[in-house]
């Protein structure tokens, strides 16, 4: 992985000033340690900062083709690599590195626009095509990669700046900083963030599977067009056309497990430096370590993280699984105080509010991958989204029948009795009718999640509150029109592949977790052979019954892992951050919530917000509850982030204003926010040399 940016004048001319791009490449050197990269012209400037994991000694970038007039900056891998590069040599086309990256000029060269169905992998680039002035930025399929871009004016000139965060937007000195209040209702509906729209107004997320093509103003004056189009979509089968074959059941088992294996396989053969893997236990992650043993032909070294608290750790289960499968383990332990001590890192590194508390187990765990000094980890990520693996699904198929009866709307008649009952605020009835009518039918997804969109009218205020209740954040998806020929169940797995996976696991738990480490992700579940043949199934291979959910991944599982791993249920991680009345520790939580701060953003009511804090005091469990920490918990990490990167002065923290987030790191590891870590089965230091993966070991 690396980080790019780039800033170009939409009209093609002006050079951009010289010290904009540097400065914005600075801001990413987290991601890219390694190195860095230049190429200025007319018209455009592209930084990269590169973080080097494939093509050590002739990888720099940016890279061109033979004459020149075809620049690339990239960010990610393309698995491909060995199979195109030889396709592309017998078509004339001359390579001079043995980088991944300069595929990209070359592919440009010969396909323009439909190169897009011809990389695999993830990935986040710019093109730049200097004899046709066309420049094109595209995104992964799955989004694991990311890219943000705005358009400004600045000194009578239009230009478009992109980066792969958006700090390195902000430190360019050329961009405002203002909250979007459709943002934060993607934030108060979805949990997530999944684009195209950020909580930064002006500035955008390239939605995974489009990309932005563009043809540069004529000297005539034609204006540049700058539009999110697609190349890729998830699609469903028909109703009634899903693969079955529930009578030959091998013939489906052996085809994911081979595609599985094949998406393992890449991912370890596409390195130059060593890949280890994270394992908690559970059959993802178990499964992912389970085929990476069997590719390298030796156990690959595992990372896990173990919160101490009452039914969290899962180091037991992790270990387990470890000495089942002949890995070395490394532990790494946090408790209470670094995990709350990291939360203003974590917001700081995510660069939106980020509610689910788990995250900062992941930031923990990245950062220990890299103070072992390696650079790309394995995950059991993206299958719980294609396969059915989250318990919501287990709930609307035991209450889904509240909704089926045409015109008799029994379920939302009971929830909202029950919030009546309880004095909560409700949505009216023509709310949720138009809602589930968005979403193509009922659907579990939203079921669970709708709590939280509950805390838009406890907490929210003024013309805020009015915004979010006028604005539906679903219309920003862009959903497929064929949604209502899709199987039910299909449906509601959409919308968590659509908005959870890019929005919430792929960059508070992904990409801008780990790369603020300066580590790479990579994800098997989310190989695109692999999201074809599980989405072609029919739900009985996804749900059997009510409790085994990834039901086809399991049948896999229970042929290179133990009965008991195999058929493990899932615990949904969460950490010890449930209750903000009992984070009186931190000083800065009091000051973002004080009627001071909440006056200044304007966001929320500061009187509901008390009042929230007071209710969380006292003993209780329940959704009700949950809805309510959820709520508090995001108007919390929104006031942070506020601070952070929009105004500097709601709290006594550091801020990240200069587009750094170095000062709250300094202040995290002031105040205890560093874990330990232990390898219990260890006999010596760890070796990353001893661990570096070879196309000759892979292929064994």
């Amino acid at each position: 992985m690396c980080g790019i940016a780039g800033m170009m004048d939409l009209q093609g001319e002006r050079t951009p000033p010289p010290e904009v791009v540097p400065r914005m490449a600075q801001a990413l050197a987290h991601r890219g340690p390694d190195d860095d990269g230049f190429y200025m012209a007319p018209g455009i400037h592209l930084a990269n900062r590169r973080l080097s994991i494939f093509g050590l000694d002739d990888g720099r970038q940016p890279l061109s083709n033979e004459d020149g007039t075809v620049w690339t900056v990239f960010n990610g891998e393309l698995y491909d690599y060995p199979h195109l590069r030889p396709l592309l040599e017998q078509k004339g086309h001359v390579f001079r590195t043995h980088t991944d990256t300069e595929l990209l000029p070359h592919l440009w060269e010969q396909y323009g626009l439909d190169m897009l169905q011809h990389v695999r992998g993830q990935f986040a680039f710019c093109i730049y095509d200097q004899r046709q002035r066309q420049v094109l930025l595209a995104r992964d399929r799955a989004g694991i990669c990311p890219l943000y871009y705005t358009v400004i004016h600045h000194d009578g000139t239009d230009w478009l700046l992109f980066a792969s965060e958006i700090k390195a937007l902000l430190a360019s000195g050329l961009v405002s900083r203002q909250p979007d209040w459709q943002g934060l209702n993607h934030i108060f509906t979805f949990f997530a963030m999944p684009g195209p729209t950020t909580v930064f107004a002006g500035i955008r997320c390239l939605v995974p599977g489009h990309y932005l093509h563009l043809r540069l103003g004529s000297t005539a004056g034609t204006p540049a067009v700058v539009r999110q189009q697609s190349y890729w979509q998830v699609r469903y089968p028909d109703w009634g056309e899903e693969i079955r074959d529930f009578d030959r059941p091998q013939q489906v088992v052996d085809r994911f497990e081979a595609v599985l294996l094949q998406g393992v396989q890449r991912r370890l053969q596409h390195a130059d430096v060593p890949v280890v893997a994270y394992l908690s236990g559970g059959v993802d992650s178990s499964l992912i370590v389970a085929l990476a043993n069997k590719v390298l032909g030796r156990p690959i070294p595992t990372f896990t993280v173990a919160v101490q608290a009452p039914g969290l750790n899962e180091t037991t289960e992790a270990l387990h699984t470890a000495r089942q499968l002949g890995c070395e383990p490394l532990i790494v332990n946090c408790g209470h105080e670094e995990l709350r001590a990291g939360y203003p890192e974590l917001i700081a590194a995510a660069e939106f509010p980020v509610i689910d508390t788990s995250c900062l187990g992941l930031m923990h765990l990245a950062r220990s991958v890299h103070e072992h000094g390696y650079k790309v980890v394995l995950t059991g990520e993206g299958a719980d989204e294609w396969l059915a693996g989250y318990p919501w699904f287990k709930i609307h198929r035991l209450t889904g029948w509240l909704d089926r009866v045409p015109g008799l709307p029994l379920g939302y008649l009971l929830r909202s009795g029950l919030l009546w009952l309880r004095g909560e605020p409700r949505f009216p009835y023509a709310t949720y009718r138009d809602t589930q009518k968005q979403m193509g039918g009922p659907n579990g997804w939203f079921d669970l999640y709708g709590i939280m969109s509950l805390n838009k009218l406890r907490f929210f205020s003024g013309a805020v509150r009015q915004y979010v209740l006028e604005h539906s954040a679903l219309e920003d998806l862009e959903l497929p029109t064929d949604l209502h020929r899709w199987h039910p169940f299909h449906r509601q797995m959409y919308f968590g592949a659509r908005i959870m996976l890019p929005g919430h696991l792929l960059a508070s738990k992904g990409d801008r977790i780990a790369m603020h480490s300066s580590v790479e992700g990579r994800y098997a579940f989310l190989d695109e052979d692999v999201i074809a043949c599980m989405a072609a199934l029919h739900p009985r291979w996804k749900l059997r019954g009510l409790l085994r959910d990834k039901y086809v991944e399991r049948l896999v599982a229970r042929r290179w892992l133990p009965p008991e791993i195999a058929w493990r249920r899932k615990h949904m991680f969460r950490a010890p951050m449930d209750s903000w009345a009992q984070m009186g520790t931190y000083r800065w939580i009091d000051q973002v919530l004080s009627p001071e701060s909440l006056s200044r953003t304007g966001l929320f009511d500061a009187q509901a917000v008390a009042q929230a804090r007071q209710r969380l005091q006292q003993p209780g469990r329940g959704w009700l509850r949950t809805s309510l920490e959820m709520g508090l918990t995001a108007v919390t990490a929104t006031q942070l982030w506020y601070h952070l990167y929009i105004s500097g002065d709601l709290c006594d923290l550091p801020h990240c204003l200069d587009g750094s987030t170095r000062a709250i790191q300094q202040w995290v590891q002031h105040n205890g926010g560093q874990p330990r870590w232990q390898r219990p089965l260890a006999n010596g230091p760890v070796n990353p040399s001893a661990h570096r993966t070879t196309t000759a070991a892979a292929g064994r």
